[in-house]
C-alpha cells in the first residue's frame, strides 16, 4: 500500500484553500476514471490494468528468460519513457556490483558520438578465453524517427550485422501497431516485434512490453511488479483519498506561489524511480506556462550540495520524499573500543536504516521550520509489488494533478519545438 503524509505541508495553506483544492482533485479524479478529459484516448495504461493481458506476460517472461540464458549483454535503445521506466525498476531491484545475469546497457537517450563508439568497443571487447560476448539489442521507438534512438539504432544494428551471422535473431524491436519507418525495418529484417498500445504514450508504457521486456531479462519478475500495479488500480478505483489528497496539497502550494519540487529519497536505490517521475511529471505539467518544475535528488548527498539552497534559499521551493518504511538490509554499525576514537560508540548496534531514518526525519523538521513544505510518499517495502503500485500511484496522480491545471496530461506540444527547430539546422526536408 502507498500512503501520503502531508503532517509538514500542511502548515502552508489554509483550510479553505485545501478544501477548494479538494473538490477541484475530485473533479479531475471523475475526468480520469470517467475518460472525460482531454486526451482521454490516451488513457490505455488504465485499460491494461483493468483487463490484464497474462498472455503477453508470459510471452514475454518467456522471450526475456531465452536471453538471460544466452547474453551477456543486453542494449536497450530509446529515450524519454522508452527507457527510464525500465532503467529506474532495474536499478531499484538488481544488485549495485554485481549483475544478476546479462549486463543491461541503455542507449540512444543522448547523441554523444563519444558514447557510442566507446560502447560498441566494449560490445567487440573478447570474453576471458578470448570468445565473442553475446550481445542482444532491443530498440523502442513509437514511431521510429526520434533523432536519438534512431542513430544508436542504426549504429548498433548495423555492427550487430557485421558482428554476427545471426544479427536478426538477436535483436527486437517495441514499437507501434503499424506504420512508421521502424515497422518497415523490422518488416525488411525480420527482427521480433513487440507492440506498443496505441492508447498508451510514452511515459505511462513501463507496464507495456516497452518495460516488461527490459525488466524481465534483467531478472525481475514481472509479473508480481504488474499485479502490484493492478493492486493499486484496484484500490483506487474504491478509495481515492491518498491520490485525491496529494494532488490537493500540490495543488494548493502551486497556487501560493512554489515554483519547484524537489522530489528526492534518502534510498540511493531509488535515484532511478525519481527521474522517471520527475519525466511523468515534468512533460505532463509543464504547459501554457503552468506547473512546478519536478527538480530531482539524491539524500543525503545532495543535502551536502543543493541543501543549503532548499535550506535558505528563495522560498519558493516545496519537497517530496519517497519514503521506504521498512527495511531491507539487516546491515548494521559495527562495535567499537572502548577509547571510542571515531566517537561513533553512540551508534554501536544500530542498523543503517534506522540511522538513515534519523537523518530523513531531521531533515523534514529542518526544512520545514526553514519554509519549505514537505510531502512524504511512503512505501512499504522495496520490492517488485510495492514498484508496481507506485508505478500506478504516479500515473494516476500525474493524471489528476494536471487535469486540475486545466491542461491535457498527455501532450507534449513543446518537445516537437525543439525537434522541429533542429531538423531545420540539421537540413532535414
Amino acid at each position: 500500500m502507498i500512503t501520503i503524509d502531508r503532517t509538514s505541508a500542511s502548515g502552508f495553506i489554509t483550510d479553505d484553500e485545501y478544501s477548494i483544492a479538494v473538490n477541484k482533485a475530485d473533479t479531475a479524479f471523475d475526468m480520469v476514471v470517467n475518460g472525460t478529459g482531454k486526451g482521454s484516448e490516451w488513457l490505455g495504461w488504465r485499460r491494461i490494468l483493468a483487463h490484464p493481458n497474462d498472455a503477453e506476460l508470459d510471452e514475454i517472461a518467456g522471450y526475456a528468460a531465452g536471453i538471460r540464458s544466452k547474453a551477456d549483454i543486453f542494449v536497450v535503445c530509446g529515450i524519454g519513457g522508452s527507457y527510464t521506466g525500465a532503467m529506474a525498476i532495474i536499478r531499484a531491484l538488481n544488485p549495485v556490483f554485481k549483475q544478476n545475469g546479462p549486463e543491461i546497457i541503455f542507449a540512444g537517450h543522448h547523441m554523444s558520438g563519444k558514447y557510442l563508439k566507446e560502447l560498441v568497443d566494449y560490445l567487440e571487447e573478447p570474453r576471458e578465453d578470448g570468445s565473442k560476448k553475446s550481445v542482444y539489442l532491443n530498440v523502442i521507438s513509437k514511431s521510429g524517427t526520434t533523432l536519438e534512438t534512431a542513430l544508436a539504432f542504426r549504429t548498433l544494428r548495423n555492427w550487430m550485422h557485421l558482428f554476427y551471422d545471426d544479427a536478426e535473431k538477436r535483436i527486437s524491436a517495441t514499437t507501434g501497431p503499424e506504420g512508421g519507418v521502424l515497422n518497415k525495418i523490422i518488416d525488411a529484417e525480420g527482427y521480433k516485434k513487440y507492440v506498443i498500445p496505441d492508447d498508451v504514450g510514452g511515459r505511462f508504457s513501463v507496464l507495456t512490453p516497452v518495460g516488461l521486456l527490459p525488466i524481465a531479462v534483467a531478472g525481475i519478475d514481472i509479473q508480481t511488479l504488474f499485479y502490484g500495479a493492478v493492486a493499486e488500480f484496484n484500490k483506487s478505483e474504491e478509495d481515492r483519498g491518498n491520490i485525491v489528497d496529494y494532488a490537493a496539497t500540490r495543488y494548493a502550494l502551486l497556487n501560493k506561489g512554489f515554483a519547484v519540487d524537489v522530489i528526492g529519497s534518502f534510498e540511493p536505490e531509488l535515484l532511478g524511480f525519481i527521474a522517471w517521475i520527475q519525466q511523468l511529471i515534468g512533460e505532463s505539467e509543464g504547459k501554457e506556462g503552468k506547473g512546478l518544475y519536478p527538480a530531482a535528488a539524491g539524500y543525503s548527498t545532495d543535502l551536502h550540495s543543493v541543501g543549503q539552497l532548499i535550506q535558505e534559499g528563495e522560498r519558493n521551493i516545496i519537497e517530496t520524499l519517497i519514503v521506504v518504511d521498512q527495511p531491507f538490509s539487516d546491515a548494521s554499525v559495527a562495535g567499537g573500543d572502548e577509547s571510542d576514537t571515531d566517537q561513533l560508540n553512540y551508534l554501536s548496534g544500530k542498523l543503517f536504516h534506522d540511522i538513515n531514518r534519523s537523518a530523513l526525519n531531521g531533515t523534514v523538521e529542518a526544512h520545514t521550520d526553514g519554509g519549505v513544505p514537505v510531502i512524504k510518499i511512503i512505501m512499504q517495502k522495496l520490492n517488485a509489488q510495492q514498484l508496481g503500485r507506485l508505478i500506478y500511484f504516479y500515473e494516476l496522480f500525474t493524471a489528476v494533478y494536471v487535469y486540475m491545471l486545466g491542461v491535457n496530461p498527455f501532450n507534449q506540444p513543446g518537445v516537437e519545438d525543439y525537434k522541429k527547430a533542429m531538423y531545420r539546422l540539421l537540413g532535414k526536408n
